[in-house]
């Protein structure tokens, strides 16, 4: 219990009564007891006052004052600056003075303004049990319940940087930034956690107390995008990139760069490309779609499930490729291997492998195909067919092309298997001689013996498979076929043509005349 004071009579003079501290109580506070008796005109000496700070024990400082009523007891009352917290310290009536009642107590608070969050429990507590000079917080204010901004998350990078790839070894790759942000179908973009509003609070004096106002938040996006009806989250609806500007998420499934250089680096992207300048040198572009570059394609790798159109042309520089699901318009074909397995559009075919599952159409003002090999599986139409100059120049229709080269492939791999099967059957047999004649194989011997079989085995099955596929293979090369080749300008000796499984090699120069197959042999005939 704190230590307090009381005013007390002796012989009509008054006393101040001090009771000490017990239980580790707050002593009296000086400015406390010098208030309180100024306010009551109270005169003393300030050295006899001084006992009232240090008092262990009851102890009764005379005053100048003459003991003529006694007053009630005393309330000081607190309001905290934010009118949240109303403290009272009671102070002890004088000897015989009136206490108060709970009406009295609630009278002195409202009689001050407060009105809001009394604790009477507080006050019950006091009347049933009084503690002077000490602090009873009898009211409290009801603070605001801050409520709390929207927040977005966006499951995807918002802010990509360029940035090379370490290899492996140490060294850096500048083609593979991971500048694109790649999206599925059906993937969440984004989530938004709505605003939620606080709510008002009081003050003890019965003032509304705002919360803080909160940040609302918005889904902004764009086409490609499904927002839930709650309008909380973004999905995508396609297989594309995802990007994110000025607060706004877009999908698309055609990425359209301005080059395909050291800014951006390979693209491998699930929808189609756009490229509204070049393609440099030693780049990929690989995509599930189409692939249109507007400028010019450099000694790059290019590959597409759908069409790719290079308005400028290829300049394949011995290691350029064009590889397409379906149809490739290309202004000009230089030094590349191209592979479509739909038809083939272009101007100029030089010195370059292109295979065509449908047609290859080289024409316009040049209309020239000029060494390497062009394949197709119906027709090839040219305006001028080989070089001057001597440059091997083979054109191929009449059975898809494709079939062809896998022969070749098949054949190159069955030559392979052979030579790896003559190394190994003769280790084979020498270690069944020695078995049967009773030689004993340490255990690395008869693991190495196993590893061998195992492979013979594999190789030999491979072989069979390899020759079944080229059987297969023959058989469609060896089926009457309809391709043709024609030629509205000229064809240069040393031109090989082939049709099917037959093949002319053009010894004089010949104009406007068209190739096919017949009686078994690759003739000239008229264009009609």
């Amino acid at each position: 219990m704190n230590a307090y004071f009381q005013i007390i009579s002796k012989q009509g003079k008054a006393f101040v009564r001090v009771y000490p501290a017990n239980n580790g109580g707050e002593a009296i506070r000086r400015e406390e007891l010098v208030e309180y008796l100024q306010l009551k005109n109270i005169m003393y000496d300030p050295k006899d006052m001084m006992a009232a700070f240090t008092a262990t024990e009851i102890i009764d400082i005379p005053t100048a004052y003459s003991y003529e009523y006694a007053d009630s007891e005393f309330v000081k009352v607190t309001v905290s600056p934010d009118n949240m917290v109303c403290t009272v310290r009671v102070i002890p009536p004088f000897a015989g003075g009136k206490e108060m009642d709970k009406r009295g107590f609630l009278s002195e608070l409202t009689s001050r303004g407060i009105v809001n969050g009394i604790d009477e429990a507080v006050i019950d507590s006091f009347l049933k049990e009084r503690q002077y000079c000490t602090d009873l917080v009898v009211a409290k204010g009801t603070a605001p319940i801050q409520g709390s901004d929207a927040v977005i998350e966006y499951f995807f990078n918002t802010n990509p940087k360029i940035k090379p790839t370490l290899k492996e070894d140490g060294t850096v790759d500048f083609f593979n930034l991971n500048t694109i942000i790649h999206v599925k179908k059906g993937d969440l973009l984004a989530k938004l956690t709505p605003a939620v509003p606080g709510k008002p609070g009081k003050n003890i004096k019965g003032e509304n107390i705002r919360p803080r106002d909160v940040r609302p938040a918005i889904l902004k996006y764009g086409r490609n995008i499904t927002m839930t009806d709650d309008k909380t989250e973004l999905y995508s609806d396609v297989n594309g990139h995802v990007s994110f500007v000025e607060g706004k998420v877009f999908v698309s499934n055609v990425l359209e760069v301005e080059n395909v250089d050291n800014s951006v680096g390979n693209i491998v992207y699930d929808g189609s490309v756009r490229v509204n300048g070049n393609v440099c040198e030693n780049f990929k572009v690989i995509a599930k779609g189409s692939i249109e570059v507007r400028g010019v394609v450099e000694g790059a790798y290019l590959e597409a499930t759908e069409n790719i159109v290079v308005v400028r042309g290829m300049k394949g520089m011995h290691k350029g490729v064009l590889k397409a699901g379906k149809n490739i318009v290309c202004n000009f074909i230089e030094n590349s291997s191209v592979t479509a397995e739909g038809n083939i559009d272009t101007e100029s075919i030089m010195h370059s492998t292109v295979v065509s599952g449908g047609d290859v159409r080289v024409n316009g003002k040049k209309g020239f195909i000029t060494g390497g090999r062009v394949c197709a599986s119906n027709l090839i139409s040219v305006k001028n067919l080989g070089s001057n100059m001597g440059a091997d120049t083979t054109v191929e229709v009449g059975v898809d092309a494709s079939v062809k080269m896998k022969a070749q492939e098949l054949q190159k791999e069955i030559t392979e298997i052979n030579k790896s099967l003559a190394q190994i059957t003769p280790v084979l047999d020498s270690v069944k001689q020695k078995l049967a004649s009773g030689v004993k194989l340490m255990q690395n011997q008869i693991q190495q013996v196993q590893l061998l079989a195992v492979q013979s085995k594999e190789l030999t099955a491979r072989r069979e498979v390899c020759i079944a596929e080229i059987e297969k293979c023959q058989e469609i090369l060896d089926s009457e076929t309809q391709g043709q080749v024609i030629v509205t300008g000229d064809v240069s000796p040393g031109t090989k043509i082939v049709i099917g499984d037959a093949s002319m090699m053009v010894k004089t120069a010949m104009k406007y005349c068209r190739f096919v197959k017949q009686d078994g042999d690759v003739k000239m005939a008229a264009i009609y």
